[in-house]
C-alpha cells in the first residue's frame, strides 16, 4: 500500500492533469489516497422491479430493452431533452435524459439495460427522469453499485472507473496495519479484501462488514494517535509543586464556590502535586458554571510554588475580561497579573515580553499572541487554554513547548455526552462542573414565529426601556436565496422600522478584529441597546446587563450550539429570556427546538442533540483539533469504539517500542490520520 501513495492521482491511466486537479479538491492526490476514498452510499440493483409494479416515488431497478428510437428536442434554457421508450415486455415506460448530447449513440437497439432511478406516473405513464443506466451483464451492471462524493466535473462513474484501475494496482499481498491477534479477535477480514469489498461488494452484507472492518481501523487509529499524545505528557514533570495553596485562594473570593468547582480544583491539584506526571486535565462545564475559578485556583497554587502560569483565550475582549476578573482577585495579593493581544502597541508587547521573560509576570493572560516565537518565559508552569474547540491539539502544544513540561488545563462549555468527550479528548483526563453557582439566572425560552415577531419586538422594546440590554443573532452575513436572514440588511431593516428608537449595531466575523472589538466594547459599556450579530458571540464576554437573546431561522443552528448562545444572556440579577424565531413546519425541527425550550441543562442538550442530529453539531468543522474521520461515525459507532479502545490497551506497548517493526504500517496510518493537525507521533 505504502508505494501506492507514492503515485500521484494525475499518473492513473484515464486521470491527468486536469481531472487531476478536480481529485484534489476531493482530498485525493495519490493512487493510495483513491483507495481509500470510500463510497457515500451505493445503488442496488440486485433487486429488479417491472415497470406494472414500480411504484410512484420509489427508488427502483428496472430491465428494459428500446421499444423506440431516441428522440432529441430543444427545451426551454435551450437544454437538450432526449426521450425514449422502453419496454420490460410486459410494460412500457418513458425515459428523459435532460443534456446528455450521447444518449443515442449510448443506448442501441436489441440491447438489454437496466435503468436505476426513481420512478414517476406522468398522465398515467410510468417515467424515469435521468437514471443511472447500464448494459444488462455487462460489468458495470454489478449487483452494488458505489456512489461518491463529487465536484462539479467529475462523475462518480468516473471516480468508480479509476478505483477499479487502482484496485489492479495492488500487490498479491497487501500489508494489513491490524496486527493478526486483533483481526482474530475481533473477526476482522484482511485489509486486500475489504478493500475490494468496501468499493464493489457482491451484496449489502458483504458492504457492511468491509466497513465495519474499515470503521474499527480508522478508530483503532484515532484511539492509538491520541494515546501517544497523552504518552508524550507522562514524562515526569519539571514543574514540581510542593503546597496546596486552595483554601488562600479561596479566602480572595467574595463568593462560595460550589462542590463541583471544588471537586475540580482537587483534581487539578492532586494531578499537579503528583510528581510522576504533568497534568493534562479537561474541565469541562456548561456556560456559567464557573470553570474560570477552577482555572484561577490552580494557577494560584502554581503561582505561589514558583511558577508562571499562561491562560490562552479565543477573543481579545475575553482576554480582557479574564484579565480584569483575575487582576481584581489578586489586587491585596504578590501575584503580577498581565494581558498580552495582538491590538497592543509595539511598546507595550515590548515591556510585557521583557517582564514575563525575567519572571516578574507571574499569570499572563492572552489570545493567540502567546505562541508567537517572541514569547519566552522564565518558569512556565501551567498552561490553560479556554473554550478548547477554538484551539487545535499544534496550537496548545506550541505553548507547551515553552515551558519543561508544563502542566496544561483545558477548559470547554460546549457539553458533551460523557461517552463522546472520552473519544474526542481522548489525550485528556476529564473533570465535569455540571453544578451553577447560587443566584445564576434560568434563563426563560421560547419558540415562535413570524406572526408574533411584532409581539416579541414590543417585548424588546419594553426590555429597553427598562435600561436592559438584547442580542438578536442571524445564521448569515447576507440574505441567501434558502430564505436564511442576512445579518446587515437585517439591522439596516430594523434600524428603519420596528426598532428605529432604539440604538442598534451589526456584528459579524467579516468585519475587521478592530471594528468587531470596537462595536462589543460599546456593548459592553451599554452604548448599544440591540447587537445583531452572526455567531461570533457564541464564545465572548459576560454582558451582566444583556436579557434578551432572539435567534433568527433557530432551526439552522445545533441544539448545542443555540444553548451556547442562550448562554450570553442571564448573567446578572435581571430575569433574562431566549427568543427562538423560526417557520419551520418539519416535525423534527420543532422537536429540537422545542427540547430546548424544555431544559437549561447542557449535558442534557447535548444528549438529545446526538440522538437527533449527530456529532457534527459538536465538532463543526474540525473543531477540537481531531483529525477528520474518513469513514468512522463518533455517534453511531460507539460500539466498536469501545472494541478499538480495547484493542488498543492489547498492543500499546508494543505499538510505542519503535523497534518493533510489526506495527510500522499501523504508526505511518497515524501519522497520516493526525498529519493535518500538527501532530508526528512516532
Amino acid at each position: 500500500m505504502a508505494s501506492l501513495y507514492e503515485i500521484p492521482i494525475e499518473q492513473i491511466n484515464g486521470i491527468g492533469t486536469k481531472r487531476g486537479q478536480l481529485y484534489r479538491k476531493l482530498g485525493i492526490d495519490t493512487a493510495g489516497a483513491l483507495v481509500r476514498f470510500y463510497p457515500r452510499a451505493y445503488e442496488d440493483w440486485s433487486n429488479i422491479t417491472s415497470i406494472q409494479d414500480a411504484q410512484n416515488g420509489e427508488t427502483v431497478c428496472i430491465k428494459a430493452s428500446l421499444a423506440s428510437p431516441v428522440r432529441q428536442t430543444i427545451v426551454s434554457g435551450g437544454r437538450i431533452l432526449s426521450t425514449v421508450i422502453v419496454s420490460d415486455g410486459y410494460s412500457e415506460m418513458k425515459i428523459a435524459f435532460f443534456n446528455n448530447r450521447y444518449i443515442s449513440s449510448m443506448l442501441k437497439t436489441g440491447k438489454q439495460y437496466l435503468f436505476y432511478g426513481k420512478a414517476a406516473v406522468n398522465y398515467n405513464i410510468p417515467e424515469m427522469i435521468n437514471p443511472t443506466f447500464a448494459l444488462y451483464g455487462a460489468s458495470e451492471s454489478v449487483p452494488i453499485h458505489p456512489i461518491y462524493s463529487q465536484v462539479a466535473g467529475l462523475s462518480t462513474k468516473h471516480i468508480e472507473q479509476s478505483v477499479r484501475k487502482v484496485l489492479d494496482m495492488l500487490p498479491e499481498t497487501v500489508k494489513d496495519p491490524i496486527p493478526e491477534n486483533v483481526r482474530r479477535k475481533y473477526c476482522l477480514p484482511p485489509l486486500k479484501d475489504v478493500l475490494f469489498a468496501i468499493h464493489f461488494p457482491k451484496d449489502m452484507e458483504e458492504a457492511e462488514n468491509a466497513k465495519r472492518r474499515l470503521i474499527f481501523e480508522e478508530l483503532l487509529v484515532l484511539v492509538l494517535g491520541l494515546s501517544s499524545i497523552k504518552s508524550l505528557s507522562l514524562e515526569r514533570s519539571e514543574v514540581v509543586l510542593e503546597k496546596n495553596y486552595t483554601d488562600e485562594f479561596l479566602s480572595l473570593l467574595p463568593f462560595t464556590l460550589t462542590n463541583a468547582q471544588k471537586r475540580a480544583i482537587d483534581d487539578c491539584i492532586n494531578d499537579m502535586t503528583n510528581n510522576d506526571k504533568a497534568m493534562n486535565r479537561l474541565v469541562q462545564g456548561d456556560v456559567g458554571s464557573g470553570k474560570t475559578m477552577v482555572a484561577g485556583a490552580a494557577a494560584y497554587t502554581c503561582i505561589k510554588n514558583g511558577y508562571q502560569a499562561a491562560m490562552m483565550v479565543p477573543t481579545e475582549i475575553l482576554a480582557q475580561q479574564h484579565f480584569q476578573t483575575f487582576s481584581e482577585i489578586f489586587e491585596n495579593t504578590d501575584v503580577k497579573a498581565e494581558l498580552l493581544t495582538g491590538s497592543m502597541t509595539a511598546k507595550q508587547k515590548r515591556t510585557v515580553l521583557a517582564k514575563l521573560a525575567d519572571g516578574e509576570i507571574d499569570f499572563i493572560v492572552g489570545t493567540h499572541s502567546l505562541i508567537s516565537d517572541t514569547v519566552v518565559f522564565n518558569s512556565l508552569g501551567l498552561v490553560i487554554t479556554d473554550e478548547q474547540h477554538r484551539f487545535g491539539v499544534r496550537q496548545r502544544s506550541t505553548l507547551l513547548s515553552k515551558g519543561k513540561n508544563p502542566h496544561l488545563l483545558v477548559m470547554s462549555a460546549t457539553p458533551i455526552p460523557r461517552t463522546l468527550a472520552l473519544i474526542i479528548y481522548g489525550d485528556l483526563d476529564i473533570s465535569i462542573v455540571n453544578e451553577m453557582p447560587p443566584g445564576r439566572q434560568k434563563v426563560d425560552t421560547f419558540l415562535i414565529d413570524d406572526s408574533v415577531r411584532e409581539r416579541a419586538y414590543g417585548f424588546l422594546i419594553k426590555q429597553i426601556a427598562e435600561g436592559r440590554q438584547c442580542y438578536i443573532v442571524c445564521p448569515a452575513v447576507e440574505n441567501s436565496d434558502t430564505g436564511l436572514i442576512g445579518v446587515e440588511e437585517y439591522t439596516e431593516k430594523i434600524k428603519s422600522g420596528a426598532l428605529r428608537n432604539c440604538r442598534v449595531e451589526c456584528l459579524h466575523g467579516k468585519m475587521k478584529a478592530s471594528a468587531k472589538d470596537e462595536i462589543m466594547n460599546k456593548f459592553v459599556n451599554g452604548e448599544i441597546d440591540v447587537l445583531v450579530s452572526t455567531t461570533v458571540i457564541e464564545v465572548g464576554v459576560s454582558v451582566s446587563n444583556a436579557v434578551i437573546m432572539m435567534i433568527e431561522n433557530a432551526e439552522r443552528f445545533g441544539l448545542s450550539q443555540l444553548h451556547q448562545l442562550r448562554g450570553r444572556v442571564g448573567r446578572g440579577k435581571y430575569k433574562s429570556y431566549c427568543i427562538l424565531v423560526s417557520n419551520a413546519r418539519g416535525e423534527e425541527a420543532k422537536k429540537r427546538l422545542n427540547a430546548l425550550c424544555q431544559t437549561n441543562d447542557g449535558f442534557i442538550i447535548a444528549d438529545e442533540d446526538l440522538k437527533l442530529r449527530g456529532p457534527g453539531d459538536f465538532f463543526g468543522s474540525r473543531q477540537h483539533g481531531l483529525p477528520e474521520l474518513k469513514i468512522a461515525d463518533l455517534a453511531e459507532n460507539i460500539e466498536v469504539m469501545h472494541e478499538a479502545q480495547e484493542a488498543s490497551k492489547m498492543i500499546m506497548n508494543d505499538y510505542l517500542n519503535p523497534d518493533c517493526g510489526d506495527y510500522r504500517s499501523l504508526r505511518a496510518e497515524v501519522n497520516m490520520l493526525f498529519n493535518n493537525v500538527g501532530q508526528k507521533l512516532n
